[in-house]
């Protein structure tokens, strides 16, 4: 008699990667860190808000071959924290609702064409792709269920990020609720340094003017002490 021997089901391996490289050059790569980087600081004191760049989305449980990793993600309603991959199972079933690609010159029609298809189905509510070689931006907003693209990026205020979209500069602006600008990390230590160098000067100046407060004082003592000297009161004076 043989007996049959039972293998239990293995346990499903989700890969925290693809095997594909985050950017294809340096052009592509600086605007997917300046546009996580900032969706970070326009949320950064929001706890239940999660932004993510390159990271494998899994929306299904038990389908490891259904994912996409966008080159930004942005999830209103999960904490911030460090993840392999986003497993929309383990997050309350809450999909990332803003996503941004940013397109490289070996990017594919069909390839796009796929993860417009994934967002669309998978319920993402707002989705742009930016060419930075064309300068182009192209949105896509969720309405009926379904996304539909955007007439008119060119001012174009996100609904959920509240973010403004400029492209009539000879480059892609992003503008935040309050005005300010996206900037890169090479623009914004700028700005760290002129504000340094800023107060540095107002330091100096305050120091000077203490100094020159206290050497009028010492001034007025001297001529005071001789006042005195000569028999006039200087306070009567």
């Amino acid at each position: 008699m043989v007996s049959q021997v039972t293998t239990p089901n293995a346990e499903i391996i989700y890969p925290d990667s693809d095997g594909k490289p985050m950017a294809d050059n340096t052009k592509q790569f600086r605007w997917i860190v300046t546009i996580k980087e900032n969706l970070e600081l326009i949320f950064a004191n929001q706890p239940e808000v999660f932004v993510a760049g390159d990271l494998l989305w899994y929306p299904v449980e038990g389908e490891r071959t259904i994912c996409q990793a966008p080159d930004a993600m942005v999830v209103f309603g999960r904490p911030k924290g460090d993840r392999g991959s986003y497993k929309q199972w383990t997050e309350a079933n809450i999909n990332p609702q803003v996503v941004f690609e940013i397109l490289s010159p070996g990017n594919r029609l069909g390839e796009m064409a796929k993860k417009f298809q994934f967002y669309d189905r998978y319920g993402v509510e707002e989705y742009y792709i930016y060419d930075p070689d064309d300068i182009d931006l192209t949105g896509w907003l969720r309405t009926e269920d379904k996304l539909q693209v955007i007439d008119e990026m060119n001012g174009w205020v996100s609904p959920r990020l509240g973010v403004r979209f400029a492209a009539s500069s000879g480059t892609l602006e992003i503008f935040r609720a309050d005005g300010e600008k996206f900037l890169t990390f090479a623009e914004l230590d700028g700005l760290r340094n002129q504000e340094r160098q800023r107060a540095d000067q107002e330091r100096q100046r305050a120091e000077e003017a203490v100094t020159q407060l206290e050497t009028e004082k010492k001034r007025n003592e001297t001529l005071k002490a001789k006042l005195r000297e000569m028999g006039i009161d200087p306070e009567q004076m």
